[in-house]
């Protein structure tokens, strides 16, 4: 019996990243509190990293780009470095590289600057740069894709962006009261109390661009509109900025009522995922026939977001692919 010897794929080498100029503040501000910051590099970019002071090793298929990653941010940790600031910085390198590392660290970025509380607000893949453009340039702009690449927070910031520089004389924010998945059966309390879990992340997002106390003003002089979209019906919205979110779990007829609603010097904008529709089964979704019906209009935008224009946690963009993938599999 002859014996033959197994032939081993040969091991990539680590890559070595020597930072400098040497300076521990620098590094402990990169590393974040027990090395947090460089964990989020490596679950970001799939990669294992070893270091010993400013030397860094390496090992993986993207451990060139994480080499340029850890230069870009160790330029910028003349303060400590959040985690929302390594995250997102994440997401561009991984979208747009060469772009983002040859801009420097505080310099500008691309797209539209939004006049909001967030100063730093831009968008973060050419995608979403392409959507808050598009947006300023038409009256009625679609987003649709996955959750987490910020059609909705790019949506509300837009409006905030729009009032504040008198372009509208109020927002309103509406989506359809469809569960997602469940049947919650009766709500208590008065009509704004049963709507609210509905509306929350419309909420959620005005308060983080405009500040609780300066949204709350605004919505009691009623300049912020929050509703359901039923309540629609029969309206004419003139100089207002209006999002209607979830727009994938409207009916056809609701969809064509909200776009027949905008008035003179108003401005749309609709969001949706056509791959969390929650509607019976057998209802066709509104967003899904627009999207056919109008794609050739003047005027309209559609702005298709991918797996990779995901915001939120670098594990977010994973799990996208990965629904996406069985998807197809069992399609």
């Amino acid at each position: 019996m002859s014996s033959e010897k197994t032939k081993t794929a040969p091991k990539s080498k680590p890559v070595q990243v020597a930072l400098s100029p040497v300076d521990n503040v620098l590094l402990a501000n990169l590393c974040g509190p027990l090395d947090e910051n460089i964990r989020q590099i490596e679950t970001g970019f799939d990669v294992a990293i070893k270091r010993r002071a400013e030397r860094f090793s390496i090992l993986g298929e993207k451990s060139a780009l994480t080499a340029d990653a850890l230069r870009h941010f160790y330029a910028m940790a003349r303060k400590p470095l959040s985690i929302d600031e390594i995250q997102l910085g994440l997401i561009e390198f991984l979208n747009a590289p060469v772009r983002r590392i040859s801009r420097a660290a505080d310099g500008p970025v691309d797209g539209p600057q939004l006049l909001t509380r967030k100063t730093d607000l831009h968008g973060r893949t050419p995608r979403q740069v392409a959507y808050l453009k598009a947006i300023q340039e038409h009256d009625i702009t679609f987003g649709i894709g996955p959750a987490g690449t910020g059609k909705t927070y790019l949506a509300v910031a837009s409006a905030v962006d729009a009032l504040e520089r008198d372009m509208v004389e109020r927002i309103i924010l509406t989506r359809p009261a469809v569960e997602a998945g469940e049947r919650l059966g009766f709500l208590p309390g008065d009509l704004t109390q049963k709507i609210d879990p509905y509306l929350r992340p419309l909420y959620d997002a005005l308060y983080d661009l405009m500040g609780h106390e300066r949204a709350s003003r605004l919505y009691e002089k009623n300049a912020i509109e929050i509703a359901p979209l039923a309540f629609m019906r029969g309206r004419t919205l003139n100089h207002a900025f209006i999002i209607l979110d979830e727009a994938q779990n409207t009916t056809p007829e609701q969809m064509k009522m909200f776009l027949t609603r905008i008035g003179i010097g108003a401005k749309a904008v609709v969001t949706g995922d056509l791959t969390q529709v929650d509607l019976p089964k057998g209802q066709k979704s509104g967003l899904r026939e627009a999207r056919d019906i109008l794609k050739d209009v003047r005027g309209l935008a559609f702005t298709e977001f991918l797996k990779e224009d995901v915001v939120r946690h670098p594990l977010v963009a994973r799990i996208v692919a990965a629904y996406e993938s069985h998807t197809k599999q069992t399609s």
